[in-house]
């Protein structure tokens, strides 16, 4: 009678190797899987990505409502410091420069935007407004009122009216 297993030391044995192994078609297959559901997470992992860089701008722009409120009760005299039309953020001589923690929130969003097409103004005594471009798509602007909110403007004078967000 013939052996049909291999023996190794120690009395173990293995089976024979009857087609054993996946085919080419099989491996090609798999691989093919893992791609298409590679991509589709890589697609979602850049909108969470892009979401998250709104969030940021978001926030940093709440940051800049918080301390041009100290600024306009302390150093701007209740005023926002002195005027400036819509222009290109922080400009100079203005509370978007002159203070600090402005300025910085104001250069964080813009980081987080990846653009740098922010618009800022204030009427040198009681309004104020800011707008940023958000990652996704449209704006985000914040005023002296107290309005927080989305633009679908260009962000150089269709989201906004005198000192104001629409």
């Amino acid at each position: 009678m013939k052996k049909h297993h291999r023996e190794f030391s120690k009395g173990f044995t293995q089976a024979p190797a009857a087609g054993a192994g996946f085919t080419l078609i099989e491996l090609l297959v798999v691989i093919a899987i893992i791609g298409i559901l590679s991509a589709v997470v890589l697609a979602s992992l850049n909108t969470a990505r892009a979401k998250g860089a709104d969030a940021a701008i978001k926030s940093d722009l709440q940051s800049v409502r918080d301390e041009a409120e100290v600024y306009y009760d302390g150093t701007g005299g209740n005023t926002y410091g002195a005027a400036m039309t819509a222009a290109v953020c922080p400009g100079t001589g203005t509370m978007f420069s002159d203070d600090t923690s402005i300025a910085d929130a104001i250069a964080n969003a813009v980081t987080a935007a990846g653009k740098t097409d922010t618009v800022c103004a204030t009427d040198g005594s009681n309004s104020y407004f800011v707008i940023v471009p958000l990652k996704t798509s449209g704006y985000w602007c914040i005023d002296s009122s107290g309005q927080s909110k989305g633009e679908d403007g260009n962000g150089n004078g269709t989201g906004y009216s005198g000192y104001a967000c629409l």
